[in-house]
């Protein structure tokens, strides 16, 4: 039986992750970080919380890391902790420059010294492309980090990729494009576009701010993607790969195809409010995949539309529950009212 080692299991990548792994029998240890209130509710959500190993650790503590190591004596370390809110990224830019960036070291080191065997996979992201204007982006596209987090990841990019030249480690990067699903968190703007439209509908709020309409991403489904981390371990040879559906929609598209699923007009709900507009932004980011296809023979099976009607629906089901009074695991009941919380300035 195969032993696998996730960082980030509580997230939505992790939470999928683990159950991917579990239906393929490996024995899963995951690392998760402790909190005054525990965040489990995704693995809750998925039915595998007691099929797991919980390790407590955190990416900025080498010790707990080596420590979790250790016990896991992993085949296969999946990294997907991360501080991976672009935004907050530029309130905390140190935190995540920390844990993004040095973490990841960190745990190249610990296994490195402890067993070079050992797979690693690095979540990468296509927050590196930031200000390319080339279109699609693939492997060998330039870098220009737009965000503390784009740059925290792009380092940590570069350290798998020296790690895996100069001391013939298994270390791969996934350079995944958005992807989401019903377990995204609340403060990406997918589910919260989500979340709002379902209350909205339900008569529970009236309006919904955001910030820029114009960005375009290439949004996929997460437990397709996750299925890309695994199949990048399974190869002789480790190498970066993009994975991405090659499609690009606009944060108004996803807004627009998420009111008209529940017979809503967006124009009578959306305000725009500055708040919520970064310092800086990446504006069209759509991935290629064709390397992804060709050599790991993988696609995506969930498309655009598809997505964000699986995403709606499990929201407006979800409050529909908790009007009768019913007790399920999920976030949106606790989430902070974003009116309540002060961001930096954006004045130059």
């Amino acid at each position: 039986m195969k032993r696998a080692l996730i960082t980030g299991v509580t997230g939505q990548d992790g939470a999928y992750l683990a159950q991917f792994l579990l239906k393929k029998g490996y024995d899963v240890y995951a690392i998760y970080r402790r909190s005054s209130t525990p965040n489990f509710w995704r693995l809750q959500t998925l039915g595998i919380l007691d099929k797991i190993k919980l390790i407590p650790a955190d990416m900025a503590d080498m010790g707990a890391l080596m420590e979790a190591v250790k016990i896991a004596d992993p085949d296969e370390v999946y990294n997907l902790a991360a501080q991976s809110y672009v935004a907050a990224s530029f309130d905390q830019p140190l935190f995540t420059a920390d844990v993004d960036g040095l973490g990841v070291t960190r745990l190249l080191e610990i296994v490195r010294n402890y067993n070079k065997e050992i797979k690693i996979y690095q979540a990468s992201t296509s927050e590196l492309y930031g200000g390319v204007k080339k279109m699609p982006q693939d492997e060998k596209t330039a870098f220009i980090p737009n965000s503390p987090y784009a740059a925290a990841k792009l380092y940590s990019y570069h350290m798998m990729k020296i790690y895996r030249e100069g001391y013939g480690m298994f270390a791969c990067n996934g350079i995944l494009f958005n992807h989401e699903s019903p377990l995204r968190g609340l403060e990406f703007v997918t589910r919260k576009i989500t979340n709002a439209a379902a209350r909205i509908k339900l008569g529970l709020q009236k309006d919904l701010e955001l910030g820029n309409l114009d960005p375009k991403r290439d949004w996929g489904f997460a437990p397709d993607y996750v299925r890309c981390m695994w199949m990048m371990l399974q190869r002789d040879k480790p190498e970066d790969f993009v994975i991405a559906t090659g499609e690009t929609h606009s944060v108004q598209e996803f807004v627009d195809t998420t009111f008209s699923s529940l017979k809503l007009n967006w124009k009578d709900h959306v305000k725009i409010n500055k708040k919520f507009v970064r310092p800086l932004d990446v504006f069209h980011l759509c991935g290629n995949p064709a390397k992804a296809r060709k050599e790991l023979k993988w696609k995506p099976q969930i498309k655009f539309k598809e997505l964000v009607k699986i995403m709606t629906k499990a929201d407006l089901d979800r409050w529909k529950k908790h009007l009768k009074g019913e007790t399920f695991h999920w976030d949106a009941p606790n989430y902070p009212d974003n009116i309540n919380i002060y961001k930096r300035s954006l004045d130059k």
